[in-house]
């Protein structure tokens, strides 16, 4: 006896967005690197490799748990991503954690995007647009 499939109807749930880390390997693999050059480029700290079919296998149906730090490091490794943007995708994929933080700026810097944050997009383009006119304006005073 089989069931009677039901049609789509106007009102149909969109299709569930890939998670992040599984999108990154698959971004990887869409720019030409197989899963066996995967597989072959991911060595983790501990000598370990994970198989093409780990890859596959993340792309297509990701796991419940996260992978180690380790196999953080061979994906990073696999897919010729910086280990940081690795470490987030794994994040945001099992913690639902989107880093925000402005690594690599100073105190200055993070400040005044803290200030900016909340703002509508008007504002924002306002505060765009000044900042890019005062550079402009030392550009062409010779400073």
């Amino acid at each position: 006896m089989t069931a009677a499939a039901t049609a789509p109807h106007d009102g149909a749930a969109e299709p569930t967005p890939t998670p992040a880390l599984s999108h990154l390997v698959k971004d990887a693999n869409d720019s030409g690197i197989t899963y066996q050059e995967m597989e072959d480029r991911g060595l983790s700290p501990d000598g370990s490799k994970l198989p093409r079919q780990w890859y596959q296998k993340l792309v297509k149906t990701p796991t419940v748990s996260p992978p180690s730090y380790n196999q953080l490091v061979a994906i990073s490794r696999a897919t010729g991503r910086p280990l940081r943007h690795v470490q987030e995708a794994a994040a945001k994929q099992w913690l639902q954690y989107e880093a925000t933080e402005l690594a690599g700026y100073d105190e200055e810097v993070r400040i005044i995007v803290g200030h900016l944050a909340g703002k509508s997009k008007a504002e924002l383009m306002r505060w765009r647009y000044m900042i890019e006119a005062e550079e402009r304006a030392k550009r062409e005073a010779g400073e």
